[in-house]
């Protein structure tokens, strides 16, 4: 019998029928454009105002901090770039590690490409978390900015941003510290004040509200240059007219899945465990990758060895059931993935990873579904594998 499993939520998760009712009046009633000045376009203006507050709220940030974009990637585009051409003249160096997000790592490398700066790109342990004393020997007096992901898209480990954050400081109160936190919204406690950093990137689509809608928080007394020039919208900061129904679906999600978010995971999080423990005991070749202790509460991600992930993911798909091989965007690629190569792992064992990443409606009766047919899919791909 075939299901209808998602397995995939750190791709996107739905909809939440909460946040979707929050925007139909933007798309109804209320579609007036929010820059216009007359009274028809103030309940559009009042929305926006409103969502800012509640992804404020959020992560303990002032609603003045807040900076709407059309999601993660924009985000981090805007805080790196805008950061460097900002602080050119103060140095031209730059600072990341080697398992970022594309978003973060490709800008780095056009910023190297086509600008003249310089990277350093920190190693990660086996678990995927940087050393504390990597980062300190790679600050230089032309440290601009430090770019470290509070909690990785693919393996799921969470970095000890705050000590990061403390050791940046400490050599150099100027040096500005960006975390890309997608995946965190809505998953861990989120707290700007206790992080300590200046820039910070979420986006809704991870937390059951809509894509096409993001933001960049950047600290109040923090300076980066525009990277979208036009009109006045967000304060001046970043043109466009605003996605009024997808802002206020991001207030309202970040609203809704960050009030008490750890209780909210726990589930999650026995679920993810129960799924661990079942693959280890009962699959032969099984890699867990990433920390086990330091993990967001619904990633799992595992190779198998001597078989392809692709394989793994067509078979599972066959009997309804949808996971990755990691990141959605390069699940086009034919390249093991970067972040597992950074942990260690050889091109084969990266090759053979399968990425489960669960959500709140998820349920242990899906959990053994999924491992009883990753059992047989196992044992039928090994008996025909070149591998």
């Amino acid at each position: 019998m075939n299901k209808n499993i998602y397995f995939d939520n750190a791709a996107t998760t739905f909809l939440d029928d909460a946040v979707y009712e929050a925007m139909k009046p933007y798309f109804e009633g209320h579609f007036g454009n929010p820059s216009s000045i007359y009274q028809y376009c103030q309940t559009a203006k009042q929305g926006i105002t409103e969502a800012r507050e509640q992804v404020a709220a959020g992560i303990n940030a002032s609603a003045g901090e807040i900076y709407f974009t059309s999601g993660g990637s924009e985000s981090d585009n805007w805080a790196i770039i805008g950061t460097a051409f900002a602080k050119r003249s103060k140095g031209n160096h730059l600072i990341t590690t080697k398992i970022e997000h594309h978003a973060v790592l490709h800008t780095i490398e056009y910023l190297e490409k086509k600008h003249g700066f310089t990277a350093t790109y920190l190693d990660v342990d086996q678990e995927g978390l940087v050393n504390p004393e990597d980062l300190k020997k790679a600050l230089t007096p032309e440290t601009i900015l430090v770019s470290v992901m509070l909690a990785n898209n693919e393996i799921g480990t969470i970095q000890p941003v705050a000590d990061l954050v403390q050791i940046t400081k400490e050599y150099d109160p100027k040096i500005y510290f960006h975390t890309d936190a997608v995946q965190a919204l809505g998953t861990i406690p989120l707290d700007v004040q206790a992080l300590g950093v200046d820039l910070l990137t979420i986006t809704a689509h991870k937390a059951y509200g809509p894509k096409g809608v993001g933001a960049l928080y950047i600290k109040k007394g923090v300076v980066i240059d525009n990277l979208i020039h036009g009109g006045g919208q967000e304060k001046g900061k970043r043109a466009g007219t605003e996605n009024v129904a997808g802002i206020v679906g991001f207030g309202k999600a970040a609203e809704l899945f960050t009030a008490d978010v750890v209780e909210r995971n726990l589930k999650i999080k026995e679920l993810r465990d129960h799924l661990i423990n079942r693959a280890t005991a009962e699959i032969e070749g099984i890699v867990i990758n990433g920390s086990l202790e330091h993990r967001l509460p619904g990633n799992s991600n595992f190779s198998v060895k001597r078989i392809e992930g692709e394989a793994l993911i067509l078979s599972l798909d066959h009997y309804g059931i949808a996971a990755s091989s990691g990141s959605a965007c390069t699940s086009g690629s034919l390249d093991p993935s970067h972040v597992l190569l950074a942990i260690g792992l050889d091109h084969g064992t990266a090759h053979g990873s399968l990425r489960v990443s669960l959500g709140k409606d998820n349920t242990k009766e899906e959990i053994d579904f999924f491992i009883d047919k990753l059992i047989l899919i196992a044992q039928k791909l090994r008996a025909i594998s070149p591998l």
